[in-house]
């Protein structure tokens, strides 16, 4: 199968075993891998036509690594740099993008956009969401968030969070909450179904008909939930539900409530309850800390799943509709499983406070 034409390709046996392991070993790069095994074919003193179709390619292929590799050896099978335009865009250009985006504003607007800042810098807005991307700078975005001035934030996170994780022996732990103004609102228009390349159509207007409030307080051990409607925010109501929850405990088991410091769960008649029903302990949540709340993990479910999509014509509808989702939930009800340490969260948020605290631009 030789062909005296062509470039004789003898190896030495360091450059054998070389080639045999970049053919073989699994991290190499497929292009390198495959150059290897031309290589050695070509060795073999097969014409280029027979090492094309033994490695799968074409017979320009193998001529340029066989004569790449006789001028070359082995740095001939490197990739060459790639032909093309030189970087354009300097470090100090990255540097201006980066600085402006974080210490400054366009005159008017409260952010940048990539058009924006381009015409400022001098560049092309392709090359601002780039630098964008690559620094992980993100202006169109932001989030809600405050940071707790609660005296007593790290004792109040290590409570909470030592319930969640190491729940005391023969008792119930209570994450409870109320969401208030649920509303009652029916689309002027039906809802038109979701069809195949299309989502599910709504009008954006709607008719009001009325509200209602709904406390509820969910079990960190089962998931399952016990709720009320209530008419007001008086702590006569909250005092309700804890006696509602007091008929659905074992009797023989402590229980702890976690809620947060609303000035209804402080008042005389709860305090009141608190001493004539000495197992119950309420475990406060820090100021402005609603996400250590596990009540209002459910509440987004409740939104997202029930309420943000409903039409509901009346206040008996609506109450019908979440009567029948909790009763779905509780059949199937499972824990959210808490994570984070009490630890964990505190170095995060003083990890927070450390990136922050330097001067306001």
């Amino acid at each position: 199968m030789g062909d005296p034409r062509l470039e004789p390709l003898v190896l030495s046996e360091d450059e054998r075993v070389v080639l045999e392991n970049w053919a073989k070993r699994r991290t190499t790069a497929q292009g390198l891998a495959k150059r290897a095994r031309i290589v050695l074919a070509c060795a073999r003193g097969w014409n280029n036509t027979v090492v094309a179709a033994r490695c799968d390619t074409d017979r320009s292929t193998v001529r340029r690594w066989r004569s790449r590799f006789v001028r070359e050896r082995l740095d001939g099978l490197a990739d060459e740099p790639r032909p093309g335009v030189p970087r354009s865009i300097t470090d100090a250009k990255v540097e201006e993008v980066v600085v402006r985006t974080l210490e400054e504003v366009p005159e008017g607007c409260t952010h940048w956009s990539k058009r924006d800042l381009a015409k400022v810098v001098g560049i092309s807005p392709t090359s601002v969401h780039r630098i964008w991307r690559a620094f992980g700078l993100q202006p169109h975005r932001v989030e809600e968030f405050k940071i707790s001035p609660d005296p007593l934030l790290i004792d109040k996170i290590r409570d909470v969070v030592g319930l969640y994780l190491a729940p005391p022996a023969k008792a119930a732990v209570f994450c409870v909450d109320e969401k208030p103004q649920i509303q009652a609102l029916e689309r002027t228009a039906p809802v038109l179904p979701m069809i195949p390349g299309t989502p599910e159509r709504r009008s954006f207007d709607y008719i009001r008909h009325g509200t209602v409030d709904l406390f509820a307080a969910l079990n960190t051990a089962t998931g399952k939930v016990i709720t009320a409607w209530s008419a007001r925010h008086a702590a006569e109501d909250f005092r309700d539900f804890l006696d509602m929850i007091d008929r659905q405990v074992e009797p023989q088991h402590a229980v702890h409530v976690v809620c947060d410091n609303l000035s209804a769960h402080k008042a005389p008649p709860v305090h009141k309850w608190l001493l004539a029903h000495p197992r119950f302990t309420l475990h406060f949540t820090p100021t402005y800390s609603s996400w250590i709340n596990q009540i209002e993990r459910w509440f987004a479910k409740l939104e997202r799943r029930c309420l943000q999509r409903g039409s509901f014509c009346s206040l008996d509808v609506l109450k019908t509709a979440l009567e029948a989702w909790i009763d779905t939930w509780n059949d199937t009800a499972r824990p959210f499983k808490w994570t984070k340490t009490a630890d964990q969260i505190i170095d995060r948020i003083c990890r927070y406070c450390d990136r922050i605290s330097g001067p306001a631009h």
